[in-house]
């Protein structure tokens, strides 16, 4: 499958896709992913000027650029299923939106940021967001679900925020405890994240007066996504 793996990256990164990686969940309950072992993990990279305007908490740029980069990667799922189909097997896409979350336990079965580590894209942050050496967690993901048998990419089993608590100072609702994600490790052991969504609610009432979790201000902080905008900075 290296050949149809290298064809189906190709055509990802040239409709909009910034990183694409393929995952094997086979450790992963099958009843969680629909019975398909593999999984292909889609990034697209939010604007680094959007981002940089948040300062203490969400603004219409970036409110702009997250719906911009969720349509994009409903097409690039769209894409990607009919690229398998057409080999003979099945696809299942996945909702790059709020779809599927439980409002209990404010989870999903299955998150994009789980297939994400598996496929190698990058790691799970201090705030519970996937951050990626290339973007820092400016980044929007989703997954598409497939019994095509990928030659899958190495997965990321540890952080490597390291020290770094940056986005533990700067949360406004204090959600992140500051302990490091590894695999396995459930959410709710290093992140409080209905504190996060009381804080988040808060900023998306104030600076755009829309009810909503909206708030942003852990991906601009992270010094992964300053460097992103940084370098897209310095080449203009």
């Amino acid at each position: 499958m290296d050949e149809i793996c290298g064809k189906l990256k190709k055509s990802l990164l040239d409709k909009g896709a910034s990183l694409v990686g393929f995952a094997d969940l086979n450790e992963v309950p099958a009843d969680v992913r629909d019975s398909m072992r593999f999984a292909v993990s889609m990034a697209v990279a939010l604007d680094a000027a959007a981002i940089s305007t948040i300062r203490d908490g969400p603004t219409d740029p970036y409110y702009v650029e997250y719906r911009k980069a969720n349509a994009l990667l409903t097409g690039l799922g769209k894409l990607a299923c009919s690229m398998i189909e057409g080999l003979g097997y099945k696809a299942i896409p996945k909702k790059p939106t709020h779809a599927g979350i439980d409002p209990k336990t404010q989870s999903t079965v299955l998150p994009h940021k789980t297939v994400a580590t598996r496929a190698g894209l990058g790691w799970i942050g201090k705030c519970a967001l996937l951050v990626t050496e290339e973007y820092g967690s400016a980044v929007r993901i989703s997954t598409v679900l497939t019994d095509a048998p990928l030659e899958t990419s190495i997965p990321v089993d540890d952080s490597a925020c390291g020290d770094c608590a940056l986005c533990v100072e700067s949360c406004p609702g204090k959600a992140p405890s500051g302990k490091n994600w590894e695999v396995g490790l459930h959410r709710d052991s290093f992140f409080d994240v209905f504190a996060c969504e009381r804080a988040a609610r808060e900023r998306a009432v104030t600076k755009l007066d829309f009810d909503d979790t909206f708030c942003g201000i852990c991906i601009s902080v992270c010094p992964w996504t300053i460097k992103y905008i940084k370098r897209k900075g310095s080449s203009r």
